[in-house]
């Protein structure tokens, strides 16, 4: 099966998928990168106080905490908190403005919607948008997973469509689009293909779109800068084999690479500086990171938040990077490809153990993990890959189909809070999941489709 054919594929069931897009904002991270957006887009500026009473008012912002949060407190320029970035709000810029546009033909229509920023054509459109990129980090996900593995495109195709369906990418392309996890999967994805194309040759040019993705990465999300050090380290390592006559041209093109880093960053810089009255991320999280990474175990492997307790296909995931890793170190001109990606793997796992509130409470799954998209199809296309044998197959396709079970089971047991959102309870889970959920399923479907805000309804 040719590479354009499975995109094709995958593209007809996103296509189908839509109208599983939820088309709303309720929890408090979605307010504050949607206020980012909002703020810049009517009000011209990055002071958040008229978005944050609008949600305190409508509902959403009455969750425990918030008001006093995000409408007591401020940042050391006066302004209201917003520990979000700019990056997400870039991406959804041009479907917003399609919403601005449709609002203002159905005004002089005759309408009433509000042109206002906050009204359901504005919300429908960063939900979609969400949607779409995620679909987008999955494309490129899968043109990566081809290009280190080798595999044969049908088994990339068969390990995004499990990637897809089996991690939290899932809920925050559908249930949660208002965060910035989907925008984080396209935006690592983007970065780590501009790469593996720059790296055949690392021209000028190339140089420079690498910085610039880059810096679009480091925008949507500040924990992905830790992706930054896989092309460093494979460039660092060319220059070390190459002749000497050729650090001068190398040289001229890294500072050329960073100055263009600088030069897209700047919207982020000067929100930063609007907000916090310097470059650089809100004091409030920074005191939160511990640089010897206490947590970088637990992340993972914490029967109550670890990754691979919300998401088991991560495990295999995991595993098949590690065999596609070993893989390529028997050539030695791979040796650098072999290092920088592992190296980008753990430095994540590395920064996000560094950080206080590494449990992610509260949220859908291990959410900051849904940047590793990329590497989770990589991993996975070369687990299916290596099962050679017939058996072999059929197990690992028995432990995938289980695999994505449990996470769509966890998004429907988290939807209607039959488990609790703080932390994993896996025996109660494992009961419900399996016992529970199937026979509520049937209605939970015709809800979703049919009636879709009964889920939202306050008892």
């Amino acid at each position: 099966m040719r590479p354009t054919r499975c995109i094709a594929i995958l593209a007809v069931i996103f296509v189908v998928s839509l109208p599983a897009v939820t088309a709303r904002i309720y929890a408090t991270d979605e307010i504050q990168y949607f206020s980012y957006l909002r703020s810049l887009w009517f009000d011209r500026d990055v002071s958040f106080e008229n978005e944050y009473r609008h949600f305190v008012d409508t509902g959403p912002g009455t969750a425990p905490g918030f008001f006093e949060t995000y409408l007591e407190l401020r940042t050391e320029t006066g302004k209201r908190i917003n520990y979000g970035t700019i990056g997400s709000a870039i991406l959804w810029a041009p479907f917003y403005g399609v919403a601005d546009l449709w609002v203002i033909a159905a005004r002089s229509a005759g309408s009433g919607v509000a042109r206002d920023g906050f009204s359901q054509p504005y919300v429908t459109a960063v939900a979609y948008a969400s949607a779409v990129y995620g679909f987008a980090a999955l494309v490129l996900s899968f043109i990566a997973a081809l290009r280190i593995t080798g595999a044969r495109p049908e088994r990339a195709l068969i390990a995004t469509i499990a990637i897809w369906l089996g991690t939290p990418l899932l809920f925050y392309m559908y249930l949660g689009p208002a965060f910035g996890h989907a925008t984080s999967a396209f935006s690592v994805a983007l970065f780590v293909n501009t790469w593996l194309t720059v790296r055949r040759a690392w021209t000028v040019q190339g140089m420079i779109a690498l910085a610039a993705s880059g810096a679009l990465m480091v925008m949507v999300r500040e924990q992905d800068a830790s992706y930054l050090i896989g092309p460093a380290i494979d460039f660092g390592w060319r220059q070390l084999r190459a002749p000497r006559s050729g650090l001068v041209r190398a040289s001229v093109a890294a500072a050329l690479a960073v100055l263009a880093f600088a030069v897209v960053f700047v919207p982020q810089a000067l929100a930063y500086r609007s907000l916090n009255g310097y470059v650089g991320p809100s004091r409030l999280v920074t005191r939160k990171m511990y640089w010897f990474s206490p947590h970088a175990l637990q992340i993972l492997f914490s029967p109550e938040h670890g990754f691979v307790f919300w998401t088991p296909l991560a495990i295999l995931a995991i595993m098949g990077l590690g065999i596609a890793l070993a893989r390529l170190w028997r050539a030695e001109a791979a040796h650098a490809l072999v290092l920088s990606v592992a190296a980008m793997f753990v430095s994540q796992i590395y920064l996000l153990g560094a950080l206080d509130s590494w449990t992610s409470a509260g949220a859908f799954g291990q959410r900051r993990f849904v940047g590793a998209t990329v590497f989770l199809v990589i991993g996975l296309t070369a687990l299916f890959d290596a099962a050679s044998a017939p058996w072999h197959r059929r197990v690992l396709t028995l432990v995938v189909a289980l695999a994505i079970y449990w996470n769509l089971a966890m998004m429907a047991m988290f939807g209607i809070e039959l488990m609790s959102r703080q932390r994993l309870e896996l025996r109660r889970n494992a009961y419900d999941a399996f016992i529970t959920i199937p026979r509520l399923a049937p209605s939970l479907a015709y809800r979703y489709f049919v009636d879709r805000r009964s889920f939202y309804r306050q008892p």
